[in-house]
């Protein structure tokens, strides 16, 4: 069913969230009750292996407002927001993490700033509670390197948690990028955009999805998914290498018409074979990181697979969702649709 003009769809990925889903709705429930519109809460379990799945479908048996889908395997946190984002049939999409961190009281605020004519309504983060020394210098560190190396600019601190109106929403869901930065995505979208600085507080319960592994992972995806950077570092490296190896030629031939002497070294040597064949690995390597990147890309395989829809009207004639249905109930992302 089509909800009515001016409503808006919350969207909360889950991830092995189980202990904190009933204290998270509540907040939202509690958030959502000040406001003047109809709302859809979306929830998209990304594969847990906990009780979540059970913890859903309590919420979803409470509240009529509740939909949820479940993915067929984990498929990461930002595929996870886009399959919310595909099934959302708000006038306005809010996403959020479902561990408390990104405050649901913010949300009337967020809508605020939306009626008076953003399309993007971010919110920055000041400070995490829980965040460690290490991870506070690292994501500076990267969105610094980040700003400095795309053409796309990429607020630092931004998080997850934004509003979207339904123009900006279409425009981003359009976009099928296999391996997402979605901070990124949105930034090169440029509607008009607002800003809500919040801070976060610590987890309510369980632990944090992001290793220092995953963390890595996500780095590299945007540097590489919005910048060329590297490529052109390595190039320079390049030049610098051939620079000094002209600079050691002329000093070996100096050596040996000036000098007289002929003694071979084989700690210089051994020293230019291994800076070479090491900046030739490193170049290697990043051209590979692209490489690998255009192949997972032309492969053309969709972001996420849904295993499961709860509380949508499933003909597809009124569905925004996952694209085209296939055998036993499961749909790929694909083509988008809007009934009037």
């Amino acid at each position: 069913m089509t909800l009515a003009r001016r409503s808006i769809s919350i969207v909360a990925p889950c991830y092995n969230e189980a202990e904190g889903l009933a204290a998270f709705h509540a907040a939202l429930s509690a958030a959502l009750a000040t406001t003047p519109y109809a709302a859809e809460i979306i929830y998209v379990d990304d594969g847990s292996t906990d009780a979540t799945p059970q913890a859903l479908a309590e919420l979803r048996a409470r509240d009529a407002r509740v939909k949820t889908l479940a993915l067929s395997r984990n498929f990461g946190h930002q595929a996870a927001l886009l399959a919310g984002m595909d099934a959302a049939q708000g006038d306005a999409v809010v996403t959020l993490d479902s561990d408390l961190q990104h405050p649901p009281e913010l949300i009337p605020e967020l809508l605020r700033a939306w009626e008076r004519g953003a399309e993007i309504v971010y919110t920055i983060r000041r400070e995490t509670a829980d965040a460690t020394l290490f991870k506070r210098l690292a994501s500076r560190l990267f969105y610094w390197l980040l700003s400095r190396a795309s053409a796309t600019p990429i607020i630092p601190g931004a998080a997850d948690f934004r509003l979207m109106s339904r123009a900006a929403a279409d425009s981003f869901c359009a976009l099928r990028e296999t391996h997402r930065f979605n901070r990124g995505l949105v930034s090169w979208l440029g509607f008009r955009t607002a800003a809500v600085e919040f801070d976060a507080p610590a987890r309510f319960a369980g632990e944090s999805k992001y290793s220092l592994a995953r963390m890595l992972r996500f780095a590299a995806h945007g540097l590489v998914s919005f910048s060329v950077w590297p490529l052109r570092a390595t190039m320079l490296l390049g030049f610098g290498m051939a620079g000094f190896a002209a600079l050691y030629i002329v000093y070996a031939l100096f050596a040996f018409f000036a000098l007289r002497w002929t003694v071979p070294g084989w700690t210089s040597t051994l020293v230019t074979v291994l800076l070479i064949g090491g900046v030739q690995l490193l170049s290697l390597g990043i051209v590979g990181e692209y490489v690998g990147k255009i192949y997972e890309e032309v492969k053309g395989r969709p972001p996420y697979v849904i295993r499961e829809r709860h509380g949508f009207d499933d003909n597809p004639g009124n569905s925004r969702g996952a694209g085209q249905r296939a055998a036993g109930g499961s749909s790929a992302a694909g083509t988008r649709n809007r009934s009037a």
